[in-house]
Formats: C-alpha cells, sequence, structure tokens
C-alpha cells in the first residue's frame, strides 16, 4: 500500500502538529522524508570562504604528513565503507 497525503497548502500548521503527523507515517515513509530534510538541509549550508581555506588548509596538512611518514591514509575500500 503506497503512503500518500494530500494537504491544502492553504492549511497553517504548527511545527508540532507537522511533528505529529510524522509519526504516523510507516517507517519507510519516514525514513524517506528524514533523507529528503537532510539533503535540503545540506543544500542550504553554504561554506564560507574563510571555511573553504581552512578545509584547503588541512588537507594540505595531511598530505605533507603522510609525505613524511607521520600518518597513514584510509584506503578507497576503507572511505566507501563509512559512506
Amino acid at each position: 500500500m503506497k503512503a500518500v497525503a494530500n494537504i491544502n497548502t492553504n492549511i497553517q500548521l504548527t511545527f508540532s502538529q507537522i511533528t505529529d503527523i510524522a509519526k504516523q507515517l510507516p517507517k519507510k515513509q519516514k525514513a524517506k522524508l528524514l533523507s529528503i530534510l537532510v539533503k535540503e538541509n545540506e543544500i542550504e549550508e553554504e561554506m564560507t570562504k574563510a571555511e573553504l581555506v581552512a578545509c584547503i588548509k588541512e588537507g594540505l596538512e595531511e598530505v605533507k604528513l603522510y609525505k613524511e611518514g607521520k600518518i597513514k591514509l584510509r584506503t578507497l575500500k576503507e572511505f566507501l565503507e563509512d559512506v
């Protein structure tokens, strides 16, 4: 059975009401809703120039430490296991 919701967009709902509705969804639909909300949140988050520069510097420092033999990097297989 497919979960279907017909909502008139003119109805104003509080956050609490939306939460109550979401709690009534089947487990699979809750998971799908969560993934949609997380994805939307990730799209809205923008990295500032300073944050980008900090990430690049951190990556370059890791490369330097790897070349010096001070750290061991994860293999692609190890990385993909975490994804």
